[in-house]
């Protein structure tokens, strides 16, 4: 039986325009229920912080190959009001993630630990698209330089943003809409020493580490033995990766 979900959508790797919008009115009840729900949440998790992020506002086709994405700043409330029964707007966010390949073909996968919001999930390191500071703007370079910061920051991998290559873009059951970038293959060793280092260093220094584990898999049927969670769009680039494998794979003969 296959893994992937149907839910998430993917896009390939669309020409991309990214056009910044005002943010969604918000009525007063939806902003008290907001408030509400972020403070619950903050109450059970002290650690969440409600800093600033990208929310997508609406998404066309200028043709079949090109994205129009719009967006708007907003902070980490403004998701949470998506859980809200009543007071729910549509707010789908952006994030990028990096697809780290070993020179065995595997890819590396990882644990979000139990202070964040995703407790448990296994995934690609990556997160959330922060605002641009200033009159910056957002392009693939922009979406690149994230991507590379949440590799450093989660496994504790140097990687030049330009070395980053997009891969795949999704749109998940919420609507969310994630850019993935592909690294150039590394030793899985490597990775392994990259992440004790970091983890080993947060510790030191009391937090953390956003990752608690990874893990590595080779197709979307590893999935299972990572035992728990996982990104929605997980299985969908396993199966991705594992095709791309199969391309390059030699095929043999004499």
């Amino acid at each position: 039986m296959s893994l992937s979900n149907p839910a998430v959508e993917l896009l390939g790797v669309p020409d991309l325009h990214l056009v910044e919008t005002a943010p969604p009115e918000l009525t007063g009840a939806q902003r008290a229920a907001m408030n509400r729900r972020w403070e619950e949440m903050a109450s059970a998790n002290p650690t969440l912080f409600d800093g600033p992020v990208v929310v997508c506002t609406k998404v066309e086709w200028k043709d079949p190959g090109t994205m129009v994405l719009s967006w708007c700043r907003a902070t980490y409330r403004l998701l949470v009001l998506r859980l809200d029964p009543d007071h729910a707007v549509p707010a789908p966010s952006l994030f990028v993630s990096v697809a780290q390949p070993t020179n065995d073909g595997h890819l590396l996968v990882g644990r979000m630990a139990a202070s964040t919001a995703g407790s448990g999930r296994w995934q690609l390191p990556g997160g959330t698209i922060e605002p641009p500071t200033g009159s910056a703007g957002l392009d693939a370079d922009a979406l690149a330089r994230h991507a590379a910061r949440e590799l450093a920051e989660e496994i504790g991998l140097e990687v030049p943003h330009r070395d980053l290559e997009l891969w795949a873009v999704t749109r998940g059951n919420r609507g969310n809409i994630g850019f993935h970038f592909r690294a150039p293959a590394r030793p899985a060793d490597t990775l392994k020493d990259a992440h004790a280092a970091l983890a080993s260093c947060e510790v030191e220094q009391g937090r953390i580490p956003e990752l608690d584990r990874i893990g590595f898999i080779r197709s979307e049927a590893d999935i299972a033995g990572l035992g728990g969670p996982t990104a929605d769009f997980l299985p969908v680039l396993a199966a991705l990766h594992a095709k791309a494998n199969a391309a390059t794979r030699p095929t043999g003969g004499r």
